[in-house]
């Protein structure tokens, strides 16, 4: 349509019902009409409204800038609606309540509106029946396309889903539905799962990415079997890592006695175990204990002799201290006599037997020290102590386990030091130690150990202490500095409100950090 200058309009038709008085001159007209042979017109006339076109499209937020979207406090109650599946929506027009398709989305979570399919969630027994739509599911997986839209589409409006948890399906349809990704350390597992066999690839990587942020020696044996599972490289290197580094805490976890005899076999052969092979003895009976409970075993040492099979010789039973194999292994009765009087002659002969086990002992990890100061002196009014705290804080961009610290010793003489170490984070004790070493009077730093090595998380601020008891005069370090790089970390230091004995980042006590990375 052109106006009558020239320009392009277009025509947008309402059909717009008129007010009674319009019809009654309507209904005036129409008799008039047919009163004079004219065609019957209809009672309801319609009025045709031309609007001229503008050239940028707006979308519904920008046309009505000045409609308040939904509150939080709306949206949450909705979304707790839709997680209990008792959502019921009261409002006719609730699609105006939202400005944008993602909050409109979401209300159709696990909702019953316009559902048109169903799916009966988790084993015989516990099941959960929740409503999906079909279009949305489609444009979210490309598992649910293929079996609605495929050429293999499923016509039945109930589906059911017995290997996945009702939780960890739910918080699928939640990032498929809200685009929220809501993960605890329940269901964390369970929703990997989900997400991996409906490729929901984003929601996998979220899950991964909360497992390695969680992942600790209490969990990590665990972790490791699931990560073989869900073919996740990435997270079984962090497995590792800290297996390898934590190994006695990781063995003598509750996770370690829920793994697969496979993932068994391969912590059993690790070369880097740092651990002492008793505690891998140990936690080796201690897993064949929960494995005779699992296959309704009694818990005998035969049974136990029996699920551990071949992962037995994995264990380097030669490699023992003699006194931990006497009061241990050997009176543990799953060893058969002859290999217990053979093992006794490997310790004790000049000619040893042939052995099933392995006889040479585990490479372990090799620590690596972390250095601040360029230099170090001693005067004669320095350093005292007197039981006050040396501190320092620290920071790393990688992972790495502070295993000890380096400390100075005395510059006048020999001399023995009783050293109380601390680690902390925001004031959380995360580990500490009450250990002693023998300084010989030179300017090299003697370690000083935690029983167990600690996890550091990168780019937090953790606090190094340590309350020396000895030679008061002693080496300290000089020019210190506030980034070192050790091999693939990088440290980063700065003072401590808790050093009461003068050592700060230029100068004074702790100048190495001993670390596994």
């Amino acid at each position: 349509m052109v106006d009558a200058k020239g320009r392009n309009m277009k025509c947008l038709t309402f059909f717009l019902m008129l007010p009674e008085s319009v019809k009654s001159k309507s209904s005036k007209s129409s008799k008039k009409a047919n009163a004079s042979g004219s065609p019957k017109l209809p009672p309801v006339c319609y009025e045709i409204i031309t609007l001229r076109s503008k050239k940028k499209k707006k979308m519904a937020a920008d046309i009505f800038p000045t409609k308040k979207p939904a509150s939080t406090t709306t949206v949450q109650q909705y979304q707790q609606q839709n997680l209990n599946n008792n959502n019921t929506i009261q409002n006719c027009n609730w699609q105006g309540l939202y400005s944008t398709i993602r909050e409109r989305n979401s209300v159709m979570f696990n909702n019953e509106l316009m559902a048109d399919v169903h799916f009966v969630v988790g084993q015989p027994g516990k099941t959960q029946r929740l409503p999906g739509h079909r279009y949305v599911l489609a444009v979210g997986s490309s598992v649910f396309h293929a079996m609605f839209y495929g050429e293999l589409a499923e016509n039945t409006d109930e589906i059911h889903i017995p290997d996945v948890e009702p939780a960890a399906f739910l918080a699928m349809l939640k990032y498929i539905y809200c685009d929220e990704i809501d993960l605890s350390a329940d269901t964390v597992l369970a929703t990997l799962y989900a997400a991996k066999k409906y490729i929901v690839p984003h929601l996998a990587r979220a899950c991964v990415n909360f497992l390695e942020t969680s992942l600790s020696a209490k969990n990590a044996c665990v972790l490791l079997s699931q990560s073989c599972l869900f073919e996740e490289p990435e997270l079984t290197q962090r497995c590792w890592e800290v297996i390898d580094a934590q190994a006695e805490l990781a063995l003598r976890s509750e996770g370690f006695c829920d793994i697969d005899a496979q993932t068994l076999e391969s912590i059993l052969q690790r070369e880097t175990l740092n651990a002492k092979e008793i505690v891998v003895f140990e936690a080796a009976l201690n897993w064949a204990e929960a494995e005779c409970q699992r296959q309704d075993l009694t818990s005998s040492t035969d049974n136990r002799r029996k699920v551990l099979g071949k992962a037995m010789f994995l264990i380097r039973i030669p490699t023992m201290a003699l006194d931990d194999f006497a009061n241990g292994a050997a009176q543990s009765g799953v060893l058969t006599l002859n290999e217990t009087n053979d093992i006794f002659l490997w310790y004790t002969a000049a000619k040893k037997p042939e052995l099933q086990f392995v006889s040479m002992p585990r490479k372990g990890l090799t620590p690596q020290r972390c250095h601040r100061f360029q230099s170090c002196a001693y005067r004669s009014n320095q350093w005292r102590y007197r039981g006050r705290c040396d501190s320092i804080q620290f920071a790393v961009d990688k992972r790495v386990f502070i295993a000890g610290f380096g400390l100075y010793g005395s510059s006048c003489g020999s001399a023995e030091y009783s050293a109380k170490i601390e680690l902390k984070r925001q004031g959380v004790l995360l580990g500490q130690n009450l250990s002693k070493y023998f300084s010989d009077g030179s300017s090299n730093t003697f370690p000083a150990w935690f029983e167990y090595p600690v996890q550091i998380e990168p780019d937090t601020f953790y606090t190094a202490s340590v309350v020396l008891d000895g030679n008061e005069l002693s080496y300290f370090g000089q020019e210190g500095m506030t980034e070192v790089q050790c091999g693939k970390v990088t440290f980063q230091f700065q003072c401590s409100s808790d050093s009461t004995n003068g050592t700060g980042v230029q100068g004074g006590q702790i100048p190495e950090l001993i670390f596994y990375a």
